[in-house]
């Protein structure tokens, strides 16, 4: 699979949303990738250099801009961990709580708005999709929504994607991405393609993708090489177990039930990831089978301890919750380590194969304006 040029993959990468739970993603690929940094006697090691496309929607596309410009992912953590209270400010916790933002909430966005941009740009900086896509040989796709017209959009830089979306600054691609309803502002963002101060007004991207491997597979049908077999790596956010059983008497639920919307938008969530997993799945046997390899491959879904299940809420930033999720993000890129050991797993060695031809990077990092 890495021999000749012409057999080389085509590797993409996508990262779901999921509010807080990012900070899942995060320590989950810090830890698998530190671990194959020290086998090989290395620093660090590049992971965002690893792939031709990296895909991620809201907070996915925080940490696929941070791989992108290639930012270590112990640093991402981070950021989860000093601002991810001041981004959520306030957590929803049940409908007296719900009522109490319908009353407030403005207030908290608001607050939340300017903590994330300002968490952003300390990691992001300047850089532009254009810069990404020129300086480091990565094309990024990552999907919002447009509010003047209130369909899908996706920022994308790729080799077949024109110059529209060339200038957008990654923080202003990931606060438009991660702008959800409810739990966050909309995101106003400046259109770099207007003379005139022109602003665009974007929604979470994750109403319609916050799994956003369909995304991946298109853009890697259009961009990669003829003959060039395709490899999907997809990580997810640590969702609860969902499923509840519902008397019929029962099904009349309202806003406050809902809590104001909160719990519509994690049932989205849960739905969006099991569907298009499976869509990109057969498409990509399908596809094999015509003659286009495609593969998918889905990092660890294990099961969440029960005591943990009261931490998964997209908002809550408390430091029992965060330090919930990185030790869950450990004990699952240890099972994805050990799936690796194992010749015999397929998807094992996928991911085997992929760390070991990751380039070594510094121990903190690059900057952008040092890469040529």
């Amino acid at each position: 699979m890495n021999g000749s040029e012409d057999t080389k993959p085509y590797r993409v990468l996508s990262l779901d949303g999921g509010g807080m739970r990012g900070v899942y993603t995060a320590a989950f690929l810090d830890r698998l990738v530190t671990q194959y940094a020290r086998i090989r006697g290395a620093d660090c090691l590049d992971l965002g250099k690893g792939f031709d496309l990296i895909t991620g929607t809201s907070t996915g596309a925080i940490v696929a801009s941070a791989l992108a410009v290639g930012r270590p992912m112990n640093e991402i953590v981070k950021l989860y961990r000093d601002h991810g209270h001041k981004i959520f400010p306030y957590r929803i916790k049940g409908k007296l709580s719900a009522l109490y933002r319908l009353l407030v909430g403005g207030r908290y966005v608001r607050r939340g708005d300017a903590a994330l941009r300002t968490a952003l740009t300390d990691v992001l900086g300047d850089t532009t999709m254009l810069d990404v896509f020129e300086k480091r040989g990565i094309s990024l796709s990552i999907p919002a929504i447009l509010m003047s017209s209130h369909r899908s959009w996706v920022f994308k830089k790729t080799p077949v994607s024109g110059v529209r979306d060339d200038q957008y600054k990654l923080v202003d691609v990931c606060m438009a991405s991660s702008a959800a309803p409810i739990f966050r502002s909309l995101a106003a963002v400046h259109d770099p393609n207007a003379d005139h101060g022109v602003m665009q007004v974007f929604a979470d991207g994750g109403l319609w993708a916050n799994n956003p491997i369909m995304v991946g597979l298109v853009d890697a049908l259009l961009c990669a090489p003829k003959g060039a077999p395709i490899e999907i790596f997809s990580l997810g956010t640590c969702s609860r177990p969902e499923g509840e059983h519902i008397e019929p008497r029962k099904v009349h639920r309202s806003i406050l039930k809902w809590k104001m919307g909160a719990d519509a938008a994690a049932l989205s969530i849960t739905a969006q990831e099991y569907a298009f997993d499976n869509m990109a799945r057969l498409l990509g046997n399908k596809l094999s089978e015509l003659g286009r390899p495609v593969r998918t491959l889905r990092f660890p879904n294990t099961k969440v301890p029960a005591e943990t299940m009261k931490f998964l809420a997209l908002d809550d930033a408390r430091p029992d919750a965060i330090a919930r999720l990185i030790h869950q993000a450990s004990n699952d890129a240890d099972l994805t380590k050990s799936a690796c050991d194992d010749p015999r797993n397929l998807d094992g060695q996928m991911a085997k194969s992929l760390m070991m031809s990751l380039p070594e990077m510094p121990k903190n990092g690059l900057r952008m304006e040092a890469v040529r």
